[in-house]
């Protein structure tokens, strides 16, 4: 069955708009014109309300777009991926960013969008059409609510505490010194967010996805404004925006015209009953029978976990913000060495490689010496001298691809890892399935996947958002409704709050902590894993947030989590600063091979780039042309 998704239609109608809004800034603290005689006819018609109900809602990020790097940097400067092209996440990468150059400047953008939701908000009942509902109205009203919060949310992931509108629109007619203001501190975002959130939940309005018809698919719902909340309050437990001792001393400067920020804090004092909070927020998810984990009903752990972004609008998802065609994932995983469109440079890091478990269960890497040599799990099973002689083994590729198993010869560094591994990661000397055809892939310099700037540094490329079940190469790239939000997140987000709050001594339901290990249990089975406990026995409860982390790590790759999870929890200046590894895609192949060979130079683990990060890099800097406009502005710390 087709589904059409409601936002498809956004694009072409905003553009559409130039007439109706009340123009456009270059940052937020530019002026407008006063278009008014305009503006009083937008609300006179069912339509042109409509056009600017979607203008407002354009504003909403296309994190179902292209795995490139071209938009955002929560790929490309994350620990877990490299992108080859030269992209703005680079400055992020190499500490070479400043509030003079800031990477995918988001700021101004994120405020045109509040300023039209509340324009909006403000008019949407002056509507005089007699075509028009009550009940369109108040839905454009309420998923309009839900726009504002969520572009709070996602400049608060970035910036830390910004500051707070509610319905203001501002005077742009004003001088630039009464448009001076400070930042909100960081609980007080929180709760503006979560409070708007949990009223468009409560509304009546905003349907349970269950409710939603077919057509209004990805129209945000109760489930939706409670995923937001979950995923911000997990966000605010976590040492970043919890007791830093590093931004402790951020606060703003004395405004006398704003007392109840004249002088204070920007970031609160430690309080893990904060965890308390997350873990009831991502309860309500579990508990909300509109969702449950994808299964193809085949008990095959690699059907399963490639249908989550394969299956299209399958009960696991929350959230996605569109229906897609996978062109713009696929091109950028593609090898080049696959006839047709193919750019293959988006590809794991060696660190994601080693992360994945063995199909026993055990994770086999548990940390780097110095020189970069990892440090094995004995108990794994898994032997560092021989991890890159390479040996004949079955390489699984039935359910996620038309081909059944079939024997390859690799190295043992790949041998025996658990599905998510094989359905997530392309290593180099393989063959890459599409639709009946298998090509095989070099990554050695000169190799058919290695080409110019098109192949991946690290020599491995993900192989997840990619229809292996069709042939790019004709053409056929196939469909996905990427997990902006999705209910395996959820899970993840209450097992490390419970056992956060285990570890800090704070009250909880006395049920929750076997149910987390309940949840925890069904994710694992789903990838054919058995309990984290049943493998590791009796831990600690540091041991179990430790092994909570490295689940996460696999079962959200790619989905832009890895970037926010290691800095919320502070520990980016190990994971993403120092040398980044992969195979030794500098390694020619050797006289007489063939494009198709990989020499066995290649099989080396090599470091690719040497990163920067710094305590600073935690979070954005504000950019210096508003510092230089608002000046009660605060700068983040050590910009």
């Amino acid at each position: 069955m087709k589904y059409k998704n409601y936002f498809k239609s956004i694009t072409l109608i905003y553009l559409a708009l130039g007439a109706f809004t009340l123009g456009s800034c270059e940052d937020f603290l530019d002026r407008q014109e006063d278009e008014k005689l305009t503006f009083d006819k937008i609300w006179e018609s069912r339509n042109t309300t409509q056009q600017y109900w979607l203008n407002a809602m354009s504003f909403l990020p296309n994190e179902n777009g292209s795995l490139q790097g071209d938009t955002e940097p929560y790929l490309g400067a994350s620990d877990e991926c490299t992108i080859a092209y030269d992209r703005q996440y680079r400055w992020i990468n190499f500490g070479t960013w400043n509030p003079s150059q800031v990477p995918y400047y988001k700021m101004d953008h994120y405020y045109k969008g509040i300023r039209e939701c509340n324009i909006f908000l403000q008019n949407v009942y002056k509507c005089s059409d007699p075509l028009v509902t009550k009940d369109q109205l108040d839905e454009w009203y309420w998923q309009t609510r839900f726009a504002r919060a969520y572009y709070y949310f996602l400049m608060m992931r970035d910036y830390g505490p910004v500051f707070l509108l509610g319905d203001d629109l501002l005077d742009f007619t004003a001088s630039t010194e009464e448009l001076y203001r400070p930042r909100n501190t960081w609980d007080q975002c929180v709760n503006y967010v979560v409070s708007e959130m949990t009223q468009c939940a409560e509304s009546g309005v905003v349907l349970q996805q269950s409710d939603l018809p077919a057509a209004k698919w990805g129209l945000a719902t109760v489930g939706t404004c409670h995923a937001v909340i979950s995923r911000l309050l997990l966000y605010s437990a976590r040492p970043l925006f919890n007791g830093n001792k590093l931004y402790s001393t951020v606060k703003n400067p004395d405004a006398p015209d704003f007392p109840e920020l004249s002088g204070v804090k920007l970031f609160p004092e430690l309080d893990n009953t904060k965890w308390q909070k997350a873990a009831e927020a991502a309860k309500k998810l579990i508990d909300n029978p509109c969702y449950e984990l994808y299964r193809a009903g085949n008990d095959n752990p690699y059907e399963d976990y490639y249908g989550v972004t394969h299956e299209t609008w399958n009960k696991e998802l929350i959230w996605t913000d569109r229906y897609n065609g996978l062109f713009s994932w696929g091109v950028g995983t593609v090898p080049t060495g696959v006839a047709g469109t193919a750019y293959g440079a988006v590809g794991p890091t060696q660190a994601l490689v080693d992360a994945y478990a063995m199909n026993t269960g055990w994770y086999p890497i548990t940390g780097y010496e110095a020189d970069g040599t990892p440090i094995v799990e004995p108990l794994s099973g898994y032997e560092l001298a021989s991890e890159l002689e390479k040996s004949s083994w079955i390489y699984p590729s039935g359910g996620w691809s038309n081909k059944a198993d079939f024997e390859i010869e690799a190295p043992n560094m790949y041998k025996d890892r658990e599905p998510r591994f094989y359905v997530t990661v392309f290593f180099g000397g393989n063959q890459w399935l599409h639709g009946n055809s298998a090509t095989s892939i070099s990554f050695a310099k000169g190799g058919n996947g290695n080409k110019s700037h098109d192949y991946p540094k690290s020599g491995y490329l993900c192989n997840r958002f990619y229809d292996h079940k069709l042939n790019s190469s004709e053409g056929q790239w196939g469909n996905i409704t990427f997990p902006v939000f999705r209910l395996g997140e959820i899970y993840l987000n209450f097992i490390e709050a419970v056992l956060e709050c285990k570890k800090n001594g704070v009250a909880l339901d006395p049920s929750y902590e076997a149910l987390a290990m309940e949840k925890w249990a069904d994710l694992r089975k789903r990838a054919g894993l058995d309990p984290i406990t049943s493998i590791y026995g009796q831990v600690s409860t540091e041991e179990l947030i430790q092994l909570c982390r490295k689940e996460r790590q696999i079962e959200l790759a790619f989905e832009r989590h890895r970037y926010f999870d290691t800095r919320t929890w502070m520990i980016a200046t190990q994971t993403d600063n120092g040398k980044m590894y992969g195979m030794n895609t500098s390694c020619p192949l050797d006289a007489g091979m063939k494009g198709t060979e990989t020499p066995d130079g290649f099989w080396e683990r090599t470091a690719f780039e040497t990163r920067v990060f710094q305590n600073k890099h935690y979070l954005y800097p504000f950019s210096q042309r508003e510092l230089d406009r608002n000046k009660l502005l605060t700068q983040n710390y050590g910009w």
